[in-house]
């Protein structure tokens, strides 16, 4: 038996520390704030109740798999989980509005059609298959497996086989999402619906590789979830299966530093001055606090995926409590696509130039008594991808964006403004307050391609015993993946090195 020790209370660090407690190790967490989760969190005032982290799941198999690999009682059984139909509701910046059904491709093609005309619903849906193909090509060593020592084969292989486009006497083949949609989708809307999905993960697509179809790939055929109570009853189920395993939690308990002996991780030094000694630490901080923590180098000379993408993506949210009850065909989740699409991505790129300009926004509405005083109230979040350099401790700036989201808001909810009765602002600060990421960035999922980019460093350290794991290691950010990232840090502390994921 092994001690373990891990810093943070994340889904990842959580995931793992079950799996690793039900192997017969002996499990502490060291949480820096005073609860768990992480980023996965809950804020509450007068009888309402919101997800201040995500709001909704994919690939819930992943959590599905860590219960019944970790105990007797599956997922079904500690939260209730319900597939939201439609999936997402679009409005697009001409005014279109599209509801797109739950995990239903005819069904997709067929709205498609019938809001924005005979074939788009067909050009989406072979942009779908498309997809499918880049996922079988990069699901096991992407999200399965531990990053290859060869990793270089992920970064430089593109899986999306694009359609060749011909122009101007020669064949080019899209490279990035902003290319398939105005290459493959041919109609501005489809582009906005790509762009959203990979917007929402905080990448533009004009950057990205093309290999990003898998994001929206993801949520159509698997499905998109909710947890009732709100996402966070998922952090509470994978906390109290810890507890059941007997991880033990120390809140409060700041790690200022890995302790080394012998040329490996040995332990933990707390704030207090206490020492937590260890055979193997797994940390679950984001790349630039994990540098801090030791002097050891963690990675090779070079290597590109040590170094996040810049500048990095954050969000900034509003609760809102609103008097009236919600109408019974709002959609659960709408999204408000920016006026002008290239103009919200130059800012995100370069946040230090030009003015604040209208984002996307995601309007969330989930229909669950347990987020609301009584039914003639709702709770709604809305939310957007900001670049976390901009001046978020400037009150013009949050000022600007709250307009901005409420300006949104108010397209996805009839008479918002009038029945507002408070709001709360979530910016880029709180969440570093929270998570302890610098600048409150949000990890991206990895993406195969891009020279690397796109991955996050391996869950293996350069130090031997110490591990990486969440949104900031392999496989990248997303609950799925955090989730993932456990299973693999937990395979190769039971198995060793030669561990190559679950079969």
């Amino acid at each position: 038996m092994a001690r373990i020790a891990v810093i943070g209370a994340g889904m990842g660090a959580m995931a793992a520390a079950a799996r690793l407690a039900v192997a017969g190790h002996r499990v502490a967490v060291y949480e820096r704030t005073e609860t768990y989760g992480g980023a996965v969190r809950r804020f509450e005032r007068d009888g309402f109740a919101f997800d201040t982290g995500p709001g909704l799941l994919t690939l819930p198999a992943v959590y599905r798999d860590l219960f019944v690999k970790t105990g007797k009682q599956p997922l079904e059984d500690v939260v209730e989980l319900v597939q939201v139909d439609p999936a997402a509701r679009h409005v697009f910046a001409d005014g279109t509005r599209v509801a797109l059904p739950n995990a239903s491709r005819a069904g997709v093609v067929a709205a498609l059609d019938e809001a924005l005309g005979a074939g788009a619903g067909q050009r989406w849906g072979d942009f779908l298959v498309r997809a499918r193909e880049a996922w079988d090509r990069t699901r096991r060593p992407l999200l399965e497996e531990p990053l290859w020592p060869n990793w270089q084969v992920l970064a430089e292989r593109e899986p999306y086989p694009a359609v060749p486009h011909k122009r101007l006497l020669r064949t080019r083949r899209a490279s990035t999402p902003a290319e398939i949609g105005a290459w493959e989708l041919r109609d501005e809307r489809l582009a906005a619906l790509l762009q959203s999905h990979v917007l929402a993960y905080g990448l533009d697509p004009r950057t990205a590789p093309a290999s990003a179809a898998v994001l929206p790939y993801m949520e159509h055929a698997f499905g998109t979830w909710y947890v009732r109570g709100g996402i966070r009853e998922l952090a509470r189920a994978v906390y109290e299966r810890c507890l059941q395993r007997k991880v033990e939690f120390f809140f409060g308990a700041e790690v200022i530093g890995i302790l080394e002996k012998d040329g490996r991780a040995k332990g933990l030094e707390l704030a207090d001055g206490t020492v937590a000694e260890a055979d193997h630490v797994v940390a679950d901080v984001d790349t630039a606090r994990l540098r801090d923590l030791t002097e050891h180098p963690l990675d090779e000379d070079g290597d590109v995926r040590a170094d996040p993408i810049s500048p990095p993506p954050a969000r900034f949210t509003l609760l809102l409590a609103l008097r009236g009850g919600r109408e019974p065909e709002a959609a659960h989740r709408t999204v408000v696509h920016a006026p002008d699409a290239e103009i919200e991505l130059d800012f995100l790129a370069s946040p230090g130039g030009d003015q604040p300009v209208c984002p996307t926004v995601t309007v969330l509405r989930p229909d669950d008594p347990a987020l609301r005083p009584d039914g003639a109230h709702e709770s709604v979040v809305v939310s957007a991808v900001v670049s976390c350099e901009a001046a978020w401790e400037d009150e013009g700036t949050v000022r600007r964006y709250t307009d901005f989201l409420l300006e949104a808001g108010r397209r996805a909810v009839p008479g918002l403004r009038e029945r507002l009765l408070w709001h709360e602002v979530r910016s880029p600060v709180h969440t570093e307050e929270e998570t302890g990421a610098r600048f409150g960035a949000v990890p991206a999922p990895a993406l195969a391609a891009g020279r690397g980019r796109f991955l996050h460093p391996a869950n293996t350290t350069r130090l031997p015993g110490l591990y990486r794991v969440g949104g900031w290691s392999h496989p990248g950010g997303g609950l799925p993946h955090a989730g993932m990232s456990g299973a693999l840090v937990a395979g190769l502390i039971v198995e060793g090195p030669e561990f190559r994921g679950s079969q």
